[in-house]
């Protein structure tokens, strides 16, 4: 049986009956890595890793949301400080490019999410954490410039879609990059796949974010990622039980899993 580890799932918003059904059929899954959209997120995924010995939080606060009040900016940042020794990383953290796309903030406000993630990224480096990012196509560069100002080295841009200039600078610095089931459907993650490093990927889910070709219409479990697993051994013309080894220690090195 194939072991893998969902490196980005938000198991908070699974209803309690998907949980138990996600759980109780997931013997193939060695953890999952729930990240965490806002204090109450934090929370419930703090309360299931408590529950479930597979499930590692990450606690921060998604970027595609309006901001935080400075009051629960801070009470946030006092809770996660609280509990920092309970989570494998920070995140889910990022910059809103949906938002934006949508003219839904304004340039002011997206200077506060620069701002935000800035805070993020300084709490990973002071917790010795990694630090779990959204950050696609023109956003990663704005990422990347942070993280470099920091010195953060261990940083992992999930979902990742952009250009290959930005794939390349965070190959050099050491970045991981993970892959949900679209990876089966989609040319434009396929060609990232390609330009990086097995020595760098990670697979995940983004559960319950639906997907669709051979995936529509059903609830998404981590099981799924075995078919990412069998593309990408495609992609890099490995056979898929070495590929997912591979793909396994990776996750397992850089969570400290």
């Amino acid at each position: 049986m194939m072991r893998m580890i969902d490196a980005h799932i938000h198991l908070d918003q699974y209803s309690d009956q998907e949980l138990t059904s996600l759980l109780d059929d997931s013997r193939s899954i060695h953890a999952m890595v729930t990240v965490s959209n806002h204090l109450t997120s934090c929370k419930r995924n703090l309360q299931l890793s408590q529950t479930f010995s597979k499930v590692k939080p990450a606690f921060g606060f998604h970027p595609e949301q309006h901001l935080p009040t400075d009051d629960e900016k801070s009470e946030l940042l006092s809770w996660i400080d609280a509990h920092q020794d309970e989570m494998i990383a920070i995140g889910e953290v990022g910059l809103p490019y949906y938002l934006r796309l949508e003219n839904k903030i304004t340039a002011s406000q997206f200077d506060q999410y620069v701002e935000l993630v800035e805070v993020f990224i300084q709490l990973a480096k002071k917790y010795d954490k990694p630090v779990v990012l959204h950050a696609v196509y023109e956003d990663a560069p704005v990422v990347c410039d942070l993280l470099e100002k920091h010195s953060i080295l261990k940083a992992h841009f999930h979902w990742f879609k952009g250009e290959t200039n930005t794939v390349t600078r965070m190959i050099e610095n050491g970045y991981y990059l993970s892959v949900t089931p679209d990876i089966v459907y989609k040319e434009e993650i396929q060609d990232i796949v390609a330009k990086v490093p097995i020595e760098r990927l990670m697979v995940e889910t983004d559960g319950p974010w639906r997907f669709k070709g051979p995936f529509l219409g059903q609830m998404t479990h981590p099981n799924m990622m075995q078919h990412s697993i069998s593309k990408i051994a495609s992609i890099k013309e490995g056979k898929s039980t070495e590929v997912g080894d591979i793909l396994l220690q990776n996750t397992r090195d850089f969570y400290s899993i």
